[in-house]
C-alpha cells in the first residue's frame, strides 16, 4: 500500500474537461489533419497559450502572435474568439469519479489548473461539478504555471495541505514530475480504467 491519502487533487483540462483547439481549427481547415496539426505545431502553439495561462492577457497574446505571422491573423484571431467552441464538454467517466469521492466524504478535493484568468468563468459558468471542490488554484490569477514548483507550494500552503497524504492527478507527465519532486503524489492520468487501477493502489476504491 501506497501513502495514506486524505487530498485528491484535480487537473481540468484533459482529466474533466475536453478542451482542444482541435475542434476548431477542424472546422476551419475541413477536416484537412495535416493543416490542423502543421498550424497548432507552428503558429498557435501550446508553448504560446501556456503564457495565456500563465497571466498574460488575451489581446497581448493574440497581438505577438500577429506582429510575427501577420499572414495568418484572420487564423490566430479564431483562437480566442472561438475558444469557447475549442470545450468538447466534460469527461463524464473522470466526473462520475470526481462525484463518488465527494459522496464517499472521505477526501478533500481540490483542483491546480492551467488556464487564463480571462476564460476560466466560462467553463466554471457551465459546469456544476466545480462545487465538489473545496478550492481551485487557476495559474492565470496566480500568474505562474505548472509545472513550477510556485504554483503547486500556493495550493499547500493557502489550504495548509500536508503535501505527503495529496494525491495529484494531471495529464501531463511534466507536471506530475514537479509534483512528486515536492513530497506530492502523483497519478499521470491516461483514461478512465488506469485512473481506477491507480487510485485502488491508493487503498481509493471507486465503485
Amino acid at each position: 500500500m501506497k501513502n495514506k491519502i486524505d487530498t485528491i487533487i484535480f487537473d481540468l483540462g484533459g482529466v474533466l474537461i475536453d478542451w482542444n483547439p482541435e475542434h476548431v481549427y477542424k472546422e476551419v481547415f475541413n477536416n484537412d489533419q495535416q493543416k490542423v496539426d502543421w498550424f497548432l505545431n507552428n503558429i498557435c502553439t501550446s508553448d504560446w497559450n501556456v503564457e495565456q495561462d500563465a497571466g498574460r492577457n488575451l489581446s497581448e497574446g493574440t497581438q505577438i502572435l500577429v506582429n510575427q505571422f501577420p499572414e495568418y491573423e484572420d487564423l490566430i484571431r479564431i483562437f480566442y474568439d472561438r475558444w469557447e467552441d475549442m470545450i468538447g464538454g466534460v469527461i463524464k467517466e473522470t466526473e462520475d469519479i470526481l462525484h463518488f469521492l465527494k459522496q464517499e466524504n472521505k477526501y478533500k478535493l481540490y483542483s491546480l489548473t492551467n488556464w487564463s484568468h480571462e476564460t476560466f468563468p466560462i467553463p466554471l459558468r457551465r459546469y456544476d461539478f466545480f462545487k465538489n471542490f473545496e478550492g481551485i488554484v487557476v495559474s492565470g490569477d496566480e500568474k505562474t504555471r505548472k509545472p513550477f514548483p510556485k504554483i503547486y507550494k500556493i495550493l499547500l500552503d493557502r489550504y495548509n495541505l500536508n503535501p505527503g497524504s495529496c494525491l495529484f492527478i494531471d495529464d501531463n507527465h511534466d507536471n506530475i514530475v514537479t509534483a512528486e519532486k515536492l513530497g506530492i503524489n502523483g497519478i499521470h492520468y491516461k483514461n478512465t480504467d488506469q485512473l481506477i487501477n491507480d487510485l485502488s493502489e491508493y487503498g481509493i476504491n471507486i465503485k
